[in-house]
């Protein structure tokens, strides 16, 4: 089959007010007044309204309502905590930290679960008479909450409806504009593949309005390393500075407004574009690994400073810097592995538990997870089906994506021109490359994830399910154009 050069955009009048356009040598016709950036512009706000509404009031209805009303609000109250006490005595006491209050002069903890009292507390205006700070991330997004809080003239629970709201809203822009480069990269399809993999994910909805996760920062460093690959790449041939200095840039935001959970997963994330353009590139392996060496050296200075800052937070409430270097050693050991039986014994039992938990029992549970409940939609009494049928788990997911990659690879690439199949390959690589991501989650921080079963299934879509979907997206549009349909109608999409 001969394929045609790819031409970007190509465009011919037709009678009629017709516009015949399309890239990669397939052309559709297009009614006139649909340019390419009132294209761009429609697939954005649909993205982003499609998005705000999953995330801000569970519109699609993908996740069981009572566990969106009342998921992670235990971490969120720290977050109303912090605005209830820089109200109360300035915006950077106690360092700025996030934390717990009381409503009375003895301290209280997480273990105690006040999490109440701290919406009681905003909303109705009361103060604390003891503050107990949560020291393991800056809580860049419980200062800036503070901010807007302090300078919005409106009552205490329409201010948190709209804190939601922006959180829900900005999380939709970083996915939506995840979601456009990979429109600008493969078409329509791809892309409203991956619009569906977000809207449909039970995980990505609960979490997508939660003010103090700050989904949006997650994603967000990936959205602008897409970007600046695809557009500024070419500078990486003279210097790779600016590359390093934007890296640094992004991953610092996401350890300011959401801390260093998942941190392992956002910086195998971000590489996740480098591998993809490498590939579609050819670059050479010392200029890969060059680069890879950039974005490693650049993330390892941002999450050093963004610690330097949470030392000084904590020695201000404190009395020492070493009082934080000693809570981030902390932190670590408890998260991870379990270094000797002695060490393990002196965490509480749950922790120690974690720690000795076996890595493959871990991958086991995060494997049988749930992506999509389509009980939510079909109840079901019989427990085969409704458990193993109507629940579409990530093993199913990860199976699908292969039989999905060898499609596209094999199939996809026998009518489209040699950049075009490039792409496909570069597209199954970074995808396979990007199970990392969540997998480094899982298997480093070992024993956060043997405990937080209930939340931790959210790094699968960093990035691995939008990747996968994509390749779907391909590897389905691949079998519906060689079906006859005529040229004109061949909609790269």
């Amino acid at each position: 089959m001969e394929v045609k050069p790819e031409i970007e955009r190509q465009e011919e009048k037709k009678p009629g007010g017709a516009i015949l356009t399309g890239q990669g040598g397939i052309l559709f016709l297009r009614p006139k007044w649909l340019t390419f950036p009132l294209t761009i512009i429609l697939i954005s706000s649909f993205s982003i309204l499609a998005l705000f509404l999953g995330f801000f009031m569970n519109y699609w209805g993908v996740a069981d309502q009572q566990w969106f009303n009342t998921h992670q609000i235990d971490t969120e109250s720290s977050i109303i905590g912090r605005m209830v006490k820089s109200r109360q005595d300035g915006i950077f006491s106690d360092g700025g930290l996030e934390g717990l209050g009381s409503l009375n002069t003895t301290p209280v903890f997480f273990e105690e679960k006040p999490f109440n009292n701290q919406y009681l507390a905003y909303f109705t205006g009361r103060s604390f008479g003891a503050y107990t700070t949560y020291d393991s991330q800056i809580g860049g997004q419980g200062i800036l909450f503070s901010i807007l809080d302090k300078f919005i003239p409106l009552p205490p629970r329409v201010k948190y409806s709209l804190f939601r709201a922006l959180t829900s809203l900005l999380t939709a822009i970083s996915l939506t504009g995840i979601i456009l480069w990979f429109f600008l990269e493969f078409g329509l399809t791809a892309a409203l593949s991956v619009l569906a993999s977000a809207v449909l994910s039970q995980w990505v909805t609960v979490f997508g309005r939660n003010i103090a996760w700050s989904l949006w920062a997650f994603y967000l460093p990936l959205a602008v390393i897409m970007y600046y690959l695809k557009f500024k790449r070419g500078l990486m041939n003279t210097s790779r500075s600016r590359f390093g200095v934007i890296i640094f840039i992004m991953i610092f935001i996401k350890c300011l407004f959401s801390g260093y959970d998942y941190i392992t997963t956002v910086l195998i994330m971000v590489i996740g574009p480098f591998v993809y353009y490498s590939l579609l590139d050819r670059l050479n392996f010392r200029k890969f690994l060059a680069g890879l060496f950039t974005a490693g050296l650049s993330s390892c200075l941002a999450i050093l400073l963004s610690l330097i800052i949470l030392c000084i937070q904590i020695g201000s409430v404190k009395g020492s810097f070493m009082n934080g270097i000693d809570h981030i050693v902390y932190s670590f050991e408890k998260r991870t592995h379990e270094i000797s039986h002695t060490i393990s014994n002196n965490f509480p039992t749950e922790i120690a538990s974690s720690l000795e938990s076996g890595t493959t029992r871990v991958l086991a549970t995060y494997l049988a997870g749930t992506f999509f409940d389509a009980t939510n939609y079909l109840p079901c009494s019989n427990p085969i089906i409704s458990t193993y049928l109507l629940k579409v788990r990530y093993l199913y997911l990860i199976l699908l994506f292969m039989i999905m990659s060898r499609l596209l690879y094999r199939r996809g690439n026998n009518w489209v021109n040699e950049n075009e199949k490039q792409k496909h390959l570069a597209l199954i690589v970074a995808t396979w490359f990007s199970i990392l991501a969540p997998l480094s989650w899982f298997i480093i921080f070992k024993a956060h994830s043997y405990i937080h079963t209930h939340m931790n299934y959210i790094v699968w879509h960093m990035p691995f399910v939008f990747f996968g979907f994509a390749i779907c997206g391909l590897a389905v549009k691949s079998f519906i154009y060689p079906l006859g349909l005529p040229t004109q109608m061949r909609l790269k999409s």
